[in-house]
């Protein structure tokens, strides 16, 4: 009895032992428990290092334990303040990596971001990447990504751009249940199949960006549901179908593209409704009928593209509402302000038409022309019409004087939008872009933060927040522009998106001050690039990717966007680079556009002597061609140590210039001397003669005689170096 009783004891108290035990176990866990996770994070960054970053210049060459420096601190690591665990990846636009994304970023369990734009990426997506339980954006933009997109995604996932890589197969249903996804763009790559209506399940929505894919089928009638959608891109595919009836019920939108596909039917009614509309774009459908009288009511939108359509009666849409200027492009290629016509000018008008002898639009025969029984004569109708005219005059000084009255004596009453910055709705570089923070991170436009000038103005480097750099661009531009005209070229440019163009995120405009803000490169221009090269190792493949690159823009430029846009100044000074050499296209948002087939004539040229292609400095005649010669002036500066006016052609005479010097080489036999010194014993020299023939062939006088930039891409691209 005694011994059961022991053992009994015994049992409780080795019970109770165990107990204290797994306590003492769960309360200390968490800390002893957090170095062991932190190293975890620190081997995984390891491993992505390693799958991604070569050479002493990777952007990722201070990941390293020899750096003693601690993981939180490495470049673009960004972890909790607690727990010391990395919740963030991201690398700067345009800082490259190569490589591959390592499966080994499954590790970092409480990631929460990856961005990686544009850095050069390849392989597929590693499908452990989509197991990340607490990702919630990702961004892969502009590398090389192929394969397919996963089943399933993180269900707290609010952020998905992949957009401009090489993307195969469908869209997956599953993306629905993505329920606080706000941001999707998968643009650019090679989807097919139809666009999932599960995608209507995502109720917060406010981008969606499916286009330059192969997507056929409609638009489904479920993807109305996301009310808060505010840009919806679905151009460049193969859908075909009628539009939705209900695009009406999404009143946020104020992007919405559905051009360039087989759209046809009419127009739907209610568009009208659609007051936060900024840009519409049904061009390069099928669309028939009239255009709706509605859209007039579109008052905030300033941007209608309708052209390569079947509509008819655009003469509807003529009544824009006072002050609002439309810009259409309709069926029949008309362009222009619409705005109503005064009355008084109408009567005057009217006055004239109806002429001597007529009296409310009905004939009648007059005796002489100084005056008769039968109506007005010419000069009394003078007479009325000068009187006419001077009033209006009067009229017109006499509101002046009041409005500029009211605006010297209230200032108070000028409206805040004077000092706001307008960001693009796709546009989040993790800080806010106000008018305030843009002025105070110039200094006030401060010349030691200069970093450019052009014929355009000033560029300005700007840190927004800490670690966040923009580029502003201050135009040199006065109120001669028009404010209307200004604002509604710079919302087209702003839709032009391309890996190898600058970005732009945004703009502002007031009485006295007007600037761009780009997204910052911090490699310089290609004028400095050429300059110094005499400083590193020549290289082939370097060259030819740079001019691969500006080659995608321009082709981009000229045959994918809608309208399409003419840079205008092509030259090295407009081309820049991030710090692994990759090139982007600056400047084109000052250019004018070209919609459609039409060639315009310009009242000036805006081009750089030495760049500007023949016929429109002589003419002001401008077309995609002229773009293609200054890019062939380009190519031969890249790959000679010659300017475009070089100082050394004076003794030839007036005229003669690098295009003169090449031609002239070549004819003679000394293809060898135009280049730069070491190039010809560093790359294949049918290429390099394959390349300046190219160039040549750019700067051709005769228009017809040059290709296109669709033509020049693929040419540069069979002559791709073996290294990439």
């Amino acid at each position: 009895m005694g011994f059961l009783r022991r053992s009994a004891t015994t049992a409780v108290l080795f019970a109770l032992h165990l107990l204290l035990l797994a306590t003492a176990s769960v309360a200390s866990s968490p800390s002893s428990s957090l170095p062991e996770q932190q190293d975890d994070d620190v081997q995984a960054l390891l491993h992505l290092k390693r799958g991604l970053a070569s050479g002493a210049d990777a952007p990722l060459r201070q990941w390293s334990l020899e750096s003693g420096a601690h993981h939180c601190s490495w470049p673009g690591v960004t972890c909790d303040a607690r727990s010391g665990r990395v919740v963030a990846l991201a690398l700067a636009l345009g800082g490259r990596l190569g490589g591959e994304l390592s499966p080994a970023v499954a590790r970092l369990t409480e990631l929460r971001a990856l961005s990686f734009p544009s850095a050069g990426l390849g392989g597929e997506i590693p499908p452990q990447l989509w197991r990340l339980g607490r990702l919630q954006a990702l961004n892969l933009a502009g590398n090389s990504l192929r394969g397919r997109l996963p089943a399933t995604f993180p269900e707290g996932l609010k952020s998905l751009d992949l957009s401009g890589n090489r993307l195969s197969g469908g869209i997956p249903p599953g993306l629905g249940s993505c329920a606080t996804l706000r941001r999707l763009r998968l643009s650019s790559n090679w989807l097919a199949g139809t666009i999932p209506p599960r995608i209507g399940e995502l109720a917060r929505l406010r981008v969606l960006d499916l286009s330059g894919n192969r997507l056929t089928g409609g638009v489904p009638p479920e993807l109305l549901h996301c009310r808060g959608l505010v840009r919806m891109d679905l151009s460049r595919n193969l859908l075909h179908g009628r539009l939705p009836s209900g695009l009406a019920q999404l009143k946020n939108l104020r992007f919405l593209s559905l051009s360039g596909n087989n759209f046809s039917g009419e127009i739907p009614s209610g568009l009208g409704q659609l007051g936060s509309l900024e840009f519409l774009n049904l061009s390069n459908n099928s669309l028939s009928r009239e255009v709706p009288a509605d859209l007039v009511a579109l008052r905030n939108r300033t941007v209608l593209l309708l052209g390569n359509n079947k509509l008819s009666g655009e003469e509807e849409i003529t009544a824009a509402a006072p002050g609002s200027p439309v810009h259409v492009v309709t069926a029949h290629s008309v362009t222009g302000e619409l705005f109503p016509v005064s009355p008084i000018a109408t009567a005057i008008r009217k006055l004239i038409d109806t002429g001597p002898g007529t009296s409310n639009g009905s004939t009648t025969t007059t005796s002489s022309s100084n005056g008769g029984d039968g109506g007005l004569g010419t000069k009394e109708i003078a007479a009325i019409a000068s009187a006419s005219a001077i009033v209006v005059l009067l009229l017109v000084a006499l509101t002046l004087c009041i409005c500029t009255r009211k605006w010297r004596l209230k200032p108070s009453e000028r409206s805040f939008a004077s000092k706001e910055v307008k960001v693009f709705a796709d546009v989040d570089i993790g800080a806010p872009l106000t008018y305030e923070t843009v002025v105070r991170a110039t200094g006030n436009f401060n010349a030691s933060n200069c970093i450019g000038n052009g014929g355009f103005g000033a560029t300005y480097r700007a840190e927004v927040a800490p670690g966040v750099l923009v580029a502003i661009k201050r135009l040199a531009i006065g109120k001669q522009h028009g404010d209307k005209e200004f604002q509604a070229e710079v919302r087209i440019l702003g839709q032009c998106r391309h890996p190898h163009l600058v970005t732009l995120l945004g703009y502002h405009i007031n009485e006295s001050e007007m600037f761009l803000i780009y997204n910052y490169l911090p490699g310089g221009n290609l004028e400095r690039f050429i300059q110094e090269r005499g400083r590193r190792p020549i290289s082939w493949r370097r060259l030819h990717k740079i001019a691969l690159d500006v080659a995608r823009a321009l082709a981009y430029m000229h045959d994918e966007c809608v309208p399409r846009v003419l840079h205008r100044d092509v030259k090295p000074n407009n081309i820049l680079l991030d710090n692994e050499c990759n090139a982007y296209l600056s400047d084109f948002g000052l250019a004018r556009l070209l919609r459609n087939s039409e060639t315009h004539a310009t009242t000036d040229v805006a081009g750089t002597f030495g760049y500007v292609a023949p016929e429109y400095a002589m003419t002001c005649r401008v077309s995609d061609k002229a773009d293609v010669y200054s890019y062939g002036v380009v190519l031969l500066e890249l790959i000679s140590d010659k300017k475009a006016l070089d100082p050394s052609f004076s003794p030839y005479g007036n005229g003669f210039n690098i295009v003169s010097w090449a031609v002239r080489l070549i004819q003679r036999g000394r293809v060898r001397e135009f280049f730069v010194e070491g190039l010809w014993e560093k790359a294949p020299h049918d290429d390099l003669v394959e390349f300046l023939n190219l160039a040549v062939r750019c700067t051709q006088e005769s228009l017809a005689s040059r290709p296109t930039m669709k033509h020049v891409l693929r040419c540069l691209r069979e002559l791709r170096p073996p290294s990439y």
